[in-house]
C-alpha cells in the first residue's frame, strides 16, 4: 500500500465541520448514533425515531440518503445527521439538504436479498464518494462477510482512500442460542470482534481514524464496544423495532447511560 493521498490534516479539517457535541463524544469514546435504517423511507417512522434520538440523548442520527428525510430528521431532532447509502451519486443532494456526514453502508438490509458487498466494491464506492465530496466527513462500513484479517486490511485501504470513520457490522451473521444477557452478548460477538481487530490494525499503522461499532448491539453490549476500542456505537433495531416513542426514548437513554458510565470509568482509570 503506497502513501495515502489523504493526510491527518485532511481528516482533522473535515471533522472540524462536525458539531462540538459529536466531536467531544468521539474524543471521549462515548458517541451514540441512532440508526433509522438505510432502507427506511417511512417519514412517520423517521420522524418518531428522530424525536426519540434527541430526547434520549443520542449524539448523531443516521437516516437513509434522501434530502427530504435528512431535512425532516434535522428539524425533528436538532442533531447532526448522517446520510447512508450505497450509491455515491445520492450523497451530494443529502449534504446540500443538511447532512453533516455521509456513510457507505451498513449492508444488513441487503443480505436477506442475496446482495453482498466485496472489498473491491466497497473500495470503489469510497473512491467515488471521496471524489464527489472531498471536504465532507465520510464513514464506510466494512462488510462482516469478510474474514477478520481481510476486514482489517480493507479498513486500512479505506483510510488510504479518504475514509474518516470505519464502521463495523455483524448482527445479521449471529444466531444466539441462549436467551437473556448471554444471548445479547452472542448477538454482538461478530461486530465486537471486528471492532477489536480493526482498531488494533489502525493503532499499529499509527492511524487515528475513529471506529464506530454497530449492528446487533444492546445496552448490555455497547460498553463492550467501547472496551474493544470503538469511539462510539451505532444502534438501530434495538430502538426502531419499538413502536412506542416513549419506549424508544427510554431505550436510547439506557444505551447512552451504559456508554457514558463505561467511558467515564475508563477516563478515571487513565487519570489515576
Amino acid at each position: 500500500m503506497g502513501e495515502s493521498t489523504y493526510s491527518k490534516v485532511d481528516l482533522m479539517k473535515r471533522q472540524h465541520h462536525l458539531s462540538e457535541q459529536v466531536q467531544e463524544a468521539l474524543q471521549e469514546h462515548r458517541l451514540l448514533k441512532v440508526i433509522a435504517g438505510l432502507s427506511n423511507f417511512d417519514r412517520t417512522s423517521v420522524a418518531r425515531i428522530s424525536r426519540a434520538a434527541a430526547l434520549g440523548g443520542a449524539d448523531l442520527l443516521d437516516v437513509a440518503c434522501d434530502p427530504a428525510l435528512v431535512q425532516l430528521a434535522s428539524e425533528s431532532s436538532g442533531l447532526s445527521i448522517c446520510a447512508s447509502a450505497v450509491e455515491p451519486h445520492l450523497f451530494p443532494a443529502a449534504v446540500k439538504a443538511g447532512a453533516s456526514m455521509v456513510e457507505i453502508g451498513n449492508y444488513d438490509s441487503f443480505y436477506p436479498k442475496g446482495r453482498f458487498f466485496r472489498a473491491e466494491e466497497v473500495l470503489a464506492l469510497t473512491k467515488e464518494t471521496r471524489s464527489l465530496l472531498p471536504d465532507v466527513v465520510l464513514s464506510v462500513t466494512v462488510p462482516h462477510i469478510l474474514p477478520l484479517d481481510k476486514q482489517a486490511k480493507l479498513a486500512l485501504d479505506l483510510v488510504h482512500e479518504g475514509a474518516d470513520f470505519i464502521q463495523t457490522e455483524g448482527g445479521t451473521s449471529s444466531s444466539p442460542i441462549n436467551a437473556g444477557v448471554l444471548g445479547l452478548i452472542e448477538k454482538a460477538a461478530p461486530t465486537l470482534a471486528a471492532t477489536h481487530t480493526i482498531t488494533d490494525a489502525l493503532t499499529k499503522a499509527k492511524l487515528n481514524n475513529q471506529v464506530i461499532c454497530a449492528s446487533g448491539l444492546s445496552s448490555v453490549t455497547v460498553p463492550m464496544a467501547i472496551a474493544a476500542g470503538a469511539n462510539g456505537a451505532g444502534v438501530g433495531s434495538a430502538v426502531n423495532r419499538l413502536n412506542d416513542e416513549l419506549a424508544m426514548i427510554a431505550e436510547i437513554r439506557r444505551l447512552k447511560e451504559a456508554i457514558c458510565k463505561f467511558s467515564d470509568q475508563l477516563l478515571r482509570n487513565h487519570n489515576y
